[in-house]
């Protein structure tokens, strides 16, 4: 991707899907980019409201779950996705900041058996990642994003990143801690700012294994096991990527004399190990 006059292109210089929405304002020059999931059906719904002035609320763009990037608001101008928010002393991060919305239903909860978001719409356990958002207390479910997404969204914040000068990704829970919880635990931001900006200690989380964990060369258990494993209770490891409920694994130092390992992991025996 690159961006001409304020807008997405492919490297060939052809404009990526554009759909206006009347919800912007003034000039912009951002420092931030700002992530956010729709907490919606689809993409096309979210993009409907988004360019619908009822709405009084717009991103520069969205993101489906197949990777598909379109774009509601120049670069150059002031979309409303922040609200009332506060970063690095800055009030009110719509005029600092550029807003990517990821179509993914957010937070789910358990009924009669399923995960179902807000919305009704009951969700497979492989599309499930169970969490603790870092500014709660209790576990809930959280709806994961796919790799065509995060690969997208990659490619795209690499390019604002490097025009516009951005000096840093944030997540929307942090610019409005307590009122709002997008991208949630399942959206690896920690991960993503260190590929954007290569900061040691914006790393990958760390956590520990729970049990006797395999290891394994997929997401899944008709992959093999790695003959490096299993990794044994309290071995520390870094989640690179999430497919489901399963986690691409780096672990921690060296295993048993082992070489450097890498590999699949399933992420209902793993926590989170408090940051140092």
């Amino acid at each position: 991707m690159k961006v001409l006059r304020h807008r997405i292109h492919t490297p060939e210089g052809e404009r990526l899907p554009f759909e206006g929405s009347p919800n912007r304002g003034g000039a912009l020059v951002p420092r931030f980019l700002v992530m956010h999931y729709t907490a919606g059906a689809s993409a096309r719904q979210s993009i409907d409201w988004l360019t619908n002035r009822d709405a009084r609320a717009s991103a520069h763009v969205v993101i489906g779950r197949d990777g598909a990037v379109t774009q509601l608001v120049p670069f150059d101008r002031v979309a409303w996705h922040a609200g009332r928010s506060r970063w690095e002393g800055l009030e009110g991060l719509n005029q600092h900041s550029i807003g990517i919305e990821l179509d993914n239903a957010g937070r789910l909860t358990r009924q009669g058996g399923q995960w179902r978001a807000w919305f009704g719409r009951a969700y497979d356990e492989d599309e499930v990642m169970e969490a603790t958002h870092k500014h709660e207390t209790a576990t809930a479910g959280w709806h994961t994003f796919t790799p065509e997404q995060l690969e997208a969204a990659r490619e795209l914040a690499t390019v604002l990143v490097r025009k516009y000068d951005l000096v840093d990704v944030i997540g929307h829970d942090d610019i409005s801690p307590f009122r709002k919880s997008d991208p949630g635990p399942a959206f690896p931001l920690s991960n993503f700012r260190a590929r954007l900006f290569g900061r040691r200690e914006d790393g990958p989380p760390r956590f520990a294994t729970t049990v006797t964990l395999n290891i394994r060369t997929g997401p899944g258990t008709e992959h093999a096991r790695l003959t490096e494993g299993p990794l044994p209770p309290g071995t520390e490891v870094e989640v690179l990527e999430a497919v489901g409920r399963w986690r691409f694994v780096d672990v921690v130092g060296s295993l048993r004399g082992t070489a450097h390992i890498q590999g699949w992991v399933h992420g209902g025996f793993l926590d989170r190990v408090a940051d140092r």
